[in-house]
């Protein structure tokens, strides 16, 4: 009998392609996680000061900071011990998001009105100019967009149980958060819901129908539905009629769209440095400019020399209802 149960689950399994944007948005496609990181990227270390920036509430700060503590993502440490109070850091895991945090910083100024929230001044050191993050091969030192990548299947691909951590749907939490601790709002609402990424890539994979998506990402269909019609309300996606009778529907990308590649190849990069399979990455990316292998890094727009943490300094200017005076940090 057990055994039959068994053989009935296996059979009603879903089963999704291995990917390292898939493994990477199961450690940070949570939009309260997403607000910690950033609120950790402009100097948030203790508890207060997380709670502070992010609005979240104590029970949910202390889940999402055990998580990412356990993700090895952030490291605890005691600062005080009477009483003993510790404080969260980035581990080098966590730094090597850096990447990805410029990538959906770049998105979020491209993308979305800068009113309301703070703004963000980057400075890097090695030049001394103040630059733009750019997408790049590290090849050819060509800029990255998704018209210049075809990929093919790596020594990883294979399928996988769709199996997803199970968590609710806080989009709207960044809109809570006080305007001088907000740096990126719409960014946050769709790295930080799980589907919607999801959605984003099989598009960018070449699969437009409902029932493509619905295989390759292996969720259920009403989840899909809602996913999809707030894409289109976000202006990220587009639905295109192919068929009248029944009516019914492919869906593309529009050019804001398109322009959130670079996160998701950053997180691609992310999630192949740490959760790859032993045999090798799942995908694999060739640049059409040269035929080459791509390798993406973030350069500064200045001097196209690429951009580590160490050698950033930034100034936070808040919104003008909060402001009082820029707020200068070093990087993390």
């Amino acid at each position: 009998m057990g055994r039959a149960i068994m053989r009935l689950n296996m059979q009603k399994a879903k089963f999704i392609r291995p990917c390292s944007i898939w493994r990477a948005l199961e450690v940070v496609g949570d939009t309260s996680t997403i607000m910690i990181l950033e609120a950790s990227w402009i100097g948030a270390h203790k508890f207060d000061q997380f709670r502070a920036a992010t609005g979240l509430r104590q029970s949910l700060l202390s889940d999402r900071l055990k998580r990412l503590v356990a993700a090895g993502v952030l490291e605890k440490t005691p600062y005080s011990t009477a009483p003993l109070r510790h404080e969260y850091r980035l581990s080098k895991k966590g730094r090597d998001l850096y990447w990805a945090s410029l990538m959906m910083l770049r998105w979020e100024r491209r993308w979305t009105p800068p009113e309301g929230k703070c703004q963000i001044k980057l400075f890097h050191q090695t030049c001394g100019k103040e630059f733009d993050p750019a997408p790049t091969c590290a090849t050819c030192g060509g800029e990255i967009s998704a018209h210049d990548v075809d990929w093919e299947a790596g020594p990883g691909v294979g399928l996988m149980a769709a199996q997803y951590s199970r968590r609710r749907q806080q989009r709207d939490a960044v809109l809570a958060r006080p305007p001088s601790s907000t740096l990126m709002d719409e960014v946050a609402q769709i790295i930080g819901d799980r589907w919607a990424s999801l959605v984003i890539r099989s598009l960018f994979t070449g699969l437009r129908r409902f029932d493509e998506i619905l295989h390759d990402t292996g969720m259920a269909t009403n989840i899909l539905s809602e996913r999809l019609s707030w894409l289109v309300s976000k202006g990220m996606i587009r639905a295109h009629e192919y068929s009248a009778v029944p009516k019914r529907y492919e869906y593309r990308l529009t050019r804001k769209g398109v322009d959130y590649y670079p996160v998701l190849l950053m997180l691609m990069r992310w999630g192949d440095t740490y959760y790859v399979a032993p045999e090798g990455p799942p995908l694999l990316l060739k640049h059409k400019a040269g035929g080459h292998r791509l390798d993406p890094v973030v350069t500064c727009s200045c001097c196209g020399k690429q951009v580590q943490p160490e050698d950033v300094r930034f100034e936070v200017i808040e919104p003008r209802a909060a402001r009082k005076k820029p707020r200068a940090k070093a990087s993390v």
